[in-house]
């Protein structure tokens, strides 16, 4: 056997490994958008698995985001005082490699039972404070038209309910599943009346090539029935850490009427180093959009606290006070420093 033959047998190895740790699935939508011939195609980092997610680094962890120390039963995230996340299921129609709950979500999995679904909801009806349910997962949208309009219509039931969202990578992975039936089911949430509730989806995409025709019109479907869309993107290594991808996602997403809601600094997932960017590397490819792109484009940048203590911006800032006590010194958008004097601080 030839050294070549060798590589390939040892990639093929460690492959088959990393997909017995971790799920690996890619829909045909997506697997006609990789080009073969690009060894950085930015599609195919992103869902095809890679032998560097065998490597674990000692500050990665199984639970990066602490989800599992505010989780008081199956399916309920309860980590700040107005909303909660619902994980209605486990599993999702694609598998991103760096994903936070890599080590829940997968084929097997299960999601809720009927009776841990009425125990959920139950809990939220309990909880009069909690004003927004976030379903996520797993995909929320990869469940049947049928059950999700039955779980949105009884959360829309719940009074103190304001808001329900939906996390999703449906419309940009699967866009056929995007039909009048789901979104009739979506519609659903708003309550009886058709406006007791608001239904919001934020939408996952990390390049502007995963916004091809079949996703701008699965995207359009929903924005045109009435369901606002926002985009949360993660910041990737190899994906979208330059200025012009980050320039040319955040312009495909106002493009199609999504606006940029979250840029998120990658989470310590196992096996996931090899996305990783600095939190000064990302204050820096944020500071490269203000001033030179609309501000529809400029996202919050958001790291989540490793150990469960939530999700806070991460700058980059531009005013803080001057060491002399003599108002803020601000930065504008091109690095110039300027003296705000703070007129207002005499009457605090």
């Amino acid at each position: 056997m030839g050294a070549e033959e060798r590589d390939r047998d040892g990639h093929i190895a460690a492959l088959k490994q990393v997909a017995a740790q971790f799920a690996v699935a890619v829909t045909p939508h997506l697997q006609a958008q990789i080009d073969p011939a690009d060894p950085a195609d930015p599609i195919a980092r992103q869902f095809l698995p890679d032998a560097a997610e065998l490597v674990t680094h000692p500050h990665e962890a199984a639970d990066p985001i602490g989800d599992e120390a505010h989780s008081p039963l199956p399916g309920i995230v309860h980590r700040y005082p107005d909303r909660l996340l619902l994980k209605l299921v486990n599993v999702c129609p694609v598998y991103c490699r760096f994903c936070f709950r890599r080590e829940t979500v997968g084929p097997g999995s299960r999601g809720l039972t009927a009776g841990q679904l009425d125990a959920a909801i139950a809990y939220i009806a309990d909880h009069p404070e909690v004003w927004e349910v976030i379903l996520t997962g797993g995909d929320p949208l990869i469940v049947s038209p049928r059950r999700l309009k039955s779980v949105l219509q009884r959360l829309a039931a719940i009074p103190h309910l304001g808001v329900i969202r939906l996390h999703s990578r449906v419309p940009v992975v699967d866009p056929e599943r995007v039909s009048p039936a789901l979104i009739d089911a979506l519609k659903s949430g708003r309550g009886a009346e058709g406006r007791d509730k608001a239904v919001w989806l934020l939408l996952h995409a990390n390049h502007e090539r995963e916004f091809v025709a079949p996703a701008r019109e699965a995207i359009a479907r929903l924005i045109d029935a009435g369901i606002p869309v926002l985009g949360q993107s993660v910041l990737l290594a190899g994906v979208n850490d330059t200025p012009e991808a980050l320039a040319g996602l955040f312009r495909a997403m106002v493009r199609n009427r999504v606006k940029p809601h979250y840029l998120h600094h990658g989470d310590l997932a196992r096996g996931t180093a090899h996305f990783r960017v600095s939190l000064g590397r990302g204050q820096a490819l944020m500071r490269s959009l203000r001033g030179r792109h609309s501000g529809l484009m400029q996202p919050t940048y958001i790291l989540d606290i490793p150990g469960g203590h939530g999700k806070v911006p991460v700058g980059p800032l531009y005013a803080a006070p001057r060491a002399d006590g003599q108002g803020w010194e601000v930065t504008d958008p091109w690095g110039c420093t300027h003296l705000y004097a703070d007129p207002a601080a005499d009457r605090s």
